[in-house]
């Protein structure tokens, strides 16, 4: 069975999409921990993100590193925090977090509740 982010890609799940290639997808986190938070998956299923080949994995940083900069300079964050977790989806995925703070990437922070409107306008900001 399809995880959920290969659904997302197939357009099953619907997303806040911001950007996306041939090999890569990006949206919003829908349980974000700063306003701006975003994924980056590849669109092949692999679990583990230390299982992708050597060129995937480069070439998925320079793409979460264009993402990365759209992010800083629409949420006005100092930096972007990178962090590969992967245990709450079975599908490899980086997780790219607007950061002023080192605290704004703590995992245990509670998330925010963003309306619908909002998350159209922030992957909207991010993806132009």
């Amino acid at each position: 069975m399809a995880t959920i982010f290969t659904r997302i890609v197939n357009g099953e799940i619907p997303s806040y999409k911001v950007a996306e290639n041939d090999k890569f997808y990006a949206f919003l986190d829908i349980r974000p921990l700063k306003v701006g938070h975003t994924l980056v998956i590849p669109k092949a299923e692999v679990d583990y993100f230390f299982d992708l080949d050597d060129e995937t994995i480069g070439e998925m940083m320079v793409f979460a590193k264009q993402i990365a900069g759209k992010i800083k300079h629409v949420t006005g964050s100092r930096k972007v925090a990178i962090a590969v977790i992967g245990l709450e989806v079975p599908h490899a995925h980086i997780h790219l977090i607007p950061l002023d703070d080192e605290s704004d990437a703590n995992f245990q922070n509670e998330r925010l509740q963003l309306s619908d409107e909002q998350f159209r306008k922030i992957a909207a900001s991010i993806a132009g």
